[in-house]
């Protein structure tokens, strides 16, 4: 740092202040400070730069040890957002989303001494050991509870499913039959609560929930029941695999997609516009979520956030070919 200093001919503070992002330098001098650090093929160390300020550039994420899409997408999005801001990610990942599971990857990233902690919080056991974790640890939770206090990213849940519902209403459906994920995640219990809602709000016919877990596997089995109720012409799954699977259900019974049963899926995976047919479904903003995540753990790192504040993000309805209006 003092041979940039040297060669940008400022001070050794002024170098540390354009490192730190501070505002208070003249962008002439942020100029030549970062031309010098490119001459000299400069690198923060991180270890000396923890020793001084008392904290590491290292963001702590405990997540599940899972593909599922919608939590591998928002880590991905989250590890490139906290890059950009001149932050490394080291993730944390449980095998179950248990109180115990969760509270000892809190405490291993607080061993490390991470600058603040994101937790990817989506069930009520995982959302239970947040309450655990000191008031002073920089920490912002991700689609955990939607009731609970402190910092917390979500999507609307309620929203996207009462979205995908009133699409299949509004087509001619006289209900809508839902294919929920597991009882004891958040997100699949706002969307049951948002269907649910859809079809009070219309006045139809509220249908039993067919439960199942996040799987392909678990919605073929839920299809294969539904394909053999003629009634059924409508259906909203939790997720896309769901979806997947009840697509296949329907098709080895004869029910064609969507001439005799419409469906929607939850998450836009990459291969949903490629379903036979295309798969309408609601597609959650990750990219948004993961900066919403780092807006609000970064303040809580320099001291100057604190106290409950939630971001809610709206997801969107992707209209494709998998819904129509019901058959006759």
């Amino acid at each position: 740092m003092t041979d940039v200093a040297r060669l940008a001919g400022v001070s050794h503070q002024t170098v540390s202040r354009v490192l730190n992002g501070h505002p208070n330098v003249r962008e002439q001098t942020r100029l030549r400070v970062r031309a010098a650090i490119e001459e000299l093929g400069y690198r923060p160390n991180r270890a000396a730069r923890a020793l001084v300020t008392g904290r590491s550039q290292i963001i702590g994420v405990v997540a599940q040890n899972s593909t599922l899409y919608g939590p591998s997408s928002l880590l991905a999005a989250f590890e490139l957002a906290a890059s950009a801001a001149g932050f490394v990610v080291s993730v944390r990942r449980v095998r179950h989303l248990d109180r115990a599971s969760i509270t000892a990857a809190v405490e291993h990233h607080r061993d490390q001494r991470v600058a603040g902690i994101v937790v990817i919080a989506p069930t009520a056991a995982a959302d239970e050991a947040l309450a655990e974790v000191p008031a002073d640890i920089p920490l912002v939770a991700v689609d955990g509870d939607p009731e609970r206090g402190g910092a917390l990213v979500t999507v609307d849940q309620e929203a996207g499913a009462a979205a995908a519902t009133r699409h299949l209403l509004d087509a001619g459906h006289e209900t809508v039959w839902h294919v929920s994920g597991p009882a004891d995640w958040f997100d699949s219990a706002g969307r049951v609560r948002g269907w649910r809602r859809a079809l009070e709000t219309a006045g139809a016919e509220v249908p039993p929930v067919s439960p199942a877990d996040w799987s392909a596997a678990s919605g073929y089995r839920a299809g294969q029941m539904l394909a053999r109720m003629p009634e059924v012409t409508a259906v909203f799954a939790a997720n896309d695999h769901l979806a997947l699977g009840i697509l296949r259900a329907m098709t080895e019974r004869g029910r064609r997609v969507p001439d005799e049963v419409s469906i929607v899926g939850f998450d836009d995976v990459p291969e949903a516009a490629y379903f036979t047919p295309p798969l309408t479904t609601v597609r959650p903003d990750f990219d948004a979520a993961a900066t919403d995540t780092l807006e609000l753990l970064l303040p809580r790192i320099n001291g100057t956030g604190s106290g409950s504040e939630h971001r809610v993000l709206t997801p969107e309805l992707i209209a494709r070919s998998s819904t129509a209006a019901p058959p006759g």
